[in-house]
């Protein structure tokens, strides 16, 4: 009985902050020398909050319902919603299993450090290998259009290569900070809200 107890409030928590996490999606906010396509969101935060307090599972699955829920209004066939999962489970899933040695502040900032890097450099390799080149496939957006939409924000980028080294990597890398900001301020706040013993 306790442990069937246990199980709903786990579930309980992971659907509540799915919810919150596909709120946050809809909030975005520009950047400056970025291209506009892309636009900072808060979603990884209740995600990173549930690795945190249930384990990286949670996590995983916080960034799962979250895309799906989002993905029935896609306006990229599912393509951007499958990025934003692959690119945050390569955020929470290491911060979280870094935190799970170390449950101090310090700890928490050297696992959320970890997992920003991890997220970078994820978000790098896929949107060269695999992500763009679905977005031409698939939505006939071609990989020049890119460039120049980069280009048009940052003089700096020229190609491909260079669209990845000056948009992608310092998006990813500011979103990974503004993110882990986020969580240092609230989750203590609200871990024994969230906690699966709670």
């Amino acid at each position: 009985m306790v442990r069937e107890d246990n199980k709903t409030k786990y579930l309980t928590k992971v659907a509540m902050l799915s919810a919150i996490a596909v709120l946050l999606m809809y909030i975005e906010v520009p950047v400056p020398l970025m291209p506009g396509f892309l636009k900072l969101d808060a979603s990884e935060l209740p995600a990173v909050i549930g690795a945190f307090a249930l384990g990286p599972l949670g996590g995983i699955w916080i960034e799962m319902i979250k895309n799906l829920l989002h993905g029935m209004n896609s306006q990229t066939m599912g393509i951007g919603e499958t990025a934003n999962f692959l690119v945050g489970v390569s955020f929470v899933v290491p911060s979280s299993l870094l935190y799970r040695r170390s449950r101090t502040t310090k700890g928490a900032i050297l696992a959320l450090t970890a997992g920003t890097m991890t997220m970078v450099f994820t978000a790098s390799l896929l949107n060269y290998f695999v992500l763009l080149p679905l977005y031409q496939l698939a939505l006939h957006f071609p990989l020049e259009k890119v460039v120049a939409l980069g280009s048009a924000a940052n003089p700096k980028v020229v190609d491909l290569a260079s669209f990845i080294a000056w948009a992608i990597a310092p998006f990813n890398l500011l979103k990974g900070v503004a993110v882990s900001l986020l969580t240092l301020a609230v989750y203590r706040r609200v871990a024994p809200i969230v906690c699966q013993r709670g």
